[in-house]
């Protein structure tokens, strides 16, 4: 199969990075097959190298260089290019860094980046040890999931097309970049809602009973949220539509065969986008990152 999606990509003209990090044995098989066409691979780590064993942060790392290789052909990015000379790293990576040194300062955490075109979830949690024996699969302790249909503007329409509520899929015209009126702010504090309910339920484990010869027992899928401490929401339509507490609270309080956080998790608003700019001077600042979170979850935390 490895070898077959491997001709599949390698006959396109795509002139974009792919990255294998797969089978080793198939590595150099891989190689010639791209080889054949002049296409580069690159080539990481299995990212799954035994059974119940997930290394995802080599694969990362090699699509970070690939990305901030690729992204200075983008206009603009050249000059951006010529001011810095460290690299330049991708909004949602960014947050995701930042997660990671939040929760070596606090604790797991669970954060939401809902936007007009797709909402970021991002988790920092190995779960708890009431659930650990029951995964499936192995789940990586940093998680970052992109829904891109889920967005407040851009993304709208799935939103409502989701819905059942025949109320709000007759009120599109509200639907506003920059709402303005009472009736667009409302709008949106409800796509909010809605997008934050599905991204969370994709992002989590879900329990159910598996049915053996020795009877039935649990299992778990996905990723365990159960032990996060923090809730925190950043990006423009989380902090600037009233309500955003109250939207991340649901989290909290979620249907029994989802692995949400707790209802004791505290909730924060990043009104002032800390995430997005700390994850870009976490590797060279990391204990400055961590005092500044610190610091500001004493009065932001609810």
């Amino acid at each position: 199969m490895v070898e077959g999606n491997a001709k599949q990509l390698a006959s396109l003209d795509m002139h974009i990075p792919v990255i294998y990090a797969g089978n080793t044995a198939l590595r150099n098989i891989v190689k010639e097959l791209f080889g054949k066409t002049g296409q580069d691979v690159l080539i990481a780590p299995n990212v799954f190298p035994d059974v119940d064993v997930l290394n995802v942060d080599p694969v990362r790392k090699l699509i970070q260089e690939a990305f901030s290789h690729h992204i200075i052909h983008a206009p603009g990015m050249e000059k951006l290019a010529t001011i810095t000379s460290r690299p330049v790293m991708p909004t949602p990576g960014a947050v995701l860094k930042a997660a990671e040194m939040f929760a070596e300062a606090l604790g797991d955490v669970l954060v939401l980046d809902v936007g007009g075109a797709t909402t970021d979830v991002h988790s920092v949690s190995d779960g708890s040890a009431e659930w650990a024996d029951k995964l499936v699969d192995p789940e990586p302790h940093a998680k970052r999931t992109v829904e891109g249909d889920l967005g407040v503007y851009v993304n709208a329409a799935n939103i409502l097309e989701l819905s059942t509520d025949e109320r709000w899929k007759q009120r599109s015209e509200d639907v506003q970049a920059m709402p303005a009126t009472e009736a667009q702010r409302e709008m949106t504090r409800w796509l909010c809602a809605r997008a934050v309910e599905s991204g969370v339920r994709r992002h989590a484990g879900t329990i159910s009973d598996l049915y053996t010869p020795t009877g039935r027992r649990q299992i778990v899928r996905g990723k365990d949220l159960s032990a996060v401490r923090w809730v925190v929401g950043t990006g423009g339509a989380l902090t600037r539509v009233p309500g955003g507490e109250e939207i991340l609270r649901t989290v909290c309080t979620g249907p029994a065969k989802y692995l949400f956080p707790k209802p004791e998790a505290k909730i924060v608003l990043d009104r002032q986008y800390l995430f997005s700019a700390m994850g870009t001077i976490a590797d060279r600042y990391p204990d400055a990152v961590r005092r500044t979170f610190e610091n500001w979850v004493k009065g932001a935390a609810v």
